[in-house]
């Protein structure tokens, strides 16, 4: 049965593989693209495997399901999903190496956006349509999109779809999961389309605008060129990627609940009030900071050259540089180098990687709820110090949480550090300085992009080792499904688990 589902799955992807082997056609024609051969193998390819294993499941006999079984279902299908994506990018020539190859498309699926090509603007159009389309596949989910066009029973299991969308509390959305994720498809291609929509009408033409959407949406932060945004130099393309990389940031299952006219749902939840003062105040830092660093005496004039000008160039810059990083985007605009704009900006810009914006969302991270339910928690520790025999839960948008959520939360974070610790000790074996270690592995678990030093939004990881860059892909791999869906498949228990 295991065998149908990834069959299904990997017939789903070789259906977008071929809408991208369709636009390399029309683009064939009018610029003189050379991909469409790389990518129909590609499709070839992935449909051959995805038919064999659905023909080999069909006649296995229907089973349930185990926890086991889901957890397996959603790692491996991530991974199966990136390998397969790569051949695009092998047969083309866009990369030479596997790991490359890997990187890219796990970078992307994961909706990353930390990339090693340095030839972005020779690639065809159909190649850089692929890039896109796997960042918006990956930024609902993989899983997610399964559940809402592919009309079968089998797929239709709760257990799947927790496993992947962790932030959704799927049994207080509708009790039939497949209307659940069709209604969400449903919103996420109307945002898409809104902001292709905002990007056309300004300095994009329509390829550019559907692709920068498709990976803004997913906060992924692929562009069709290699610098980025700033190729446009817009300061309306910039005002209109901030605001919906902040919409991006925002749960989703808070726009369903809007959907169905329970407004109150939406306009009573902490995490969202939170996410958006936390946003604001940001701003307010960052713009200081650029004021404070400007009138410095220590400035040096290659840091003043970056910095912006004038108010609404400050302000600019500061909401573009903190909806980038709090939604785990990493897009680049025309004077968007934290690196270059010194020291003072590295701690914040790393703060901001790490606690990344709403669970539920596209966007990366250690999510805001958990860093609100870790800090009531520690205040909650303090006033039990106080009164022993008082009982203070922890409260969100007026509910008591329970205390196993609680602790799966502290868990969670004392994972997140661990994971970054030993990432950053192995990156630092392999000859990286630990700048470039620290930021690659907190932007990496935080599937944000751009990291620090060497891998700064200056540059790529093109230079990381090979080795290296197997270990980055994982650490996407592991925050993108947020640390225990992968972990689970690493302890005996895991294994020996029946139900």
């Amino acid at each position: 049965m295991k065998s149908k589902i990834f069959g299904i799955l990997i017939l789903m992807e070789a259906v977008f593989m071929l809408l991208s082997s369709g636009v390399s056609l029309f683009y064939k024609h009018r610029c003189g693209d050379q991909d469409l051969e790389a990518l129909l193998y590609s499709t070839l390819i992935t449909f051959v495997i995805g038919a064999g294993l659905f023909l080999i499941g069909r006649r296995s006999p229907k089973t349930k399901l185990t926890r086991k079984d889901s957890f397996l279902i959603v790692a491996l299908v991530w991974v199966i999903f990136s390998f397969l994506g790569m051949l695009p990018f092998l047969f083309y020539g866009t990369t030479t190496t596997i790991e490359d190859a890997f990187f890219e498309t796990m970078s992307g699926f994961t909706t990353t956006g930390a990339s090693v090509l340095n030839n972005i603007n020779d690639q065809p159009h159909g190649i850089l349509f692929w890039r896109s389309i796997i960042q918006w596949l990956g930024g609902l989910g993989i899983v997610v999109f399964s559940f809402a066009l592919i009309p079968v029973y089998e797929l239709k299991n709760t257990q799947i779809f927790s496993a992947e969308v962790t932030g959704l509390d799927v049994d207080k959305l509708r009790p039939k999961i497949g209307d659940t994720a069709r209604r969400l498809l449903v919103i996420y291609m109307l945002i898409t389309a809104l902001c292709t929509f905002c990007y056309w009408i300004g300095p994009m033409n329509f390829f550019d605008a559907i692709c920068h959407a498709m990976t803004t949406i997913a906060t992924g932060g692929y562009g069709t060129h290699q610098n980025s945004l700033a190729y446009f130099n817009s300061p309306y393309i910039e005002y209109m990627c901030s605001f919906f990389m902040f919409i991006a940031g925002v749960n989703f299952s808070l726009y369903y609940y809007l959907s169905i006219g329970k407004r109150k749902v939406f306009y009573r939840n902490e995490e969202l009030r939170w996410y958006t003062c936390f946003t604001l105040a940001a701003v307010a830092v960052f713009a200081g900071l650029f004021y404070y660093t400007r009138y410095q005496m220590s400035t040096t004039p290659e840091q003043l050259a970056s910095l912006p000008e004038g108010f609404e160039d400050t302000f600019r810059t500061s909401l573009f540089q903190v909806t980038t990083l709090l939604t785990s985007t990493g897009f680049q605009a025309s004077n968007y180098d934290y690196v270059a704009w010194g020291q003072v900006f590295w701690m914040p810009t790393l703060i901001i990687l790490f606690i990344g914006a709403c669970a539920g969302s596209t966007s990366g991270g250690f999510k805001v709820i958990r860093m609100l339910v870790c800090l009531k928690d520690a205040k909650n520790e303090f006033k039990q110090q106080l009164h022993p025999r008082a009982v203070i839960p922890v409260r969100l948008s007026g509910y008591v949480l329970p205390e196993n959520k609680v602790l799966r939360a502290l868990a969670f974070l004392f994972l997140y550090l661990v994971i970054i610790v030993i990432g950053t000790c192995l990156l630092t074996m392999m000859g990286l300085d630990m700048d470039s270690a620290l930021g690659s592995c907190i932007t990496s678990l935080s599937n944000a992009g751009p990291g620090l030093g060497s891998t700064g939004p200056a540059s790529n990881f093109s230079a990381v080792p090979a080795f290296g860059k197997w270990l980055l892909s994982f650490l996407m791999l592991v925050g993108r499904l947020e640390i225990f869906t992968v972990l689970f498949l690493f302890m005996p228990d895991f294994w020996r688990e029946k139900a």
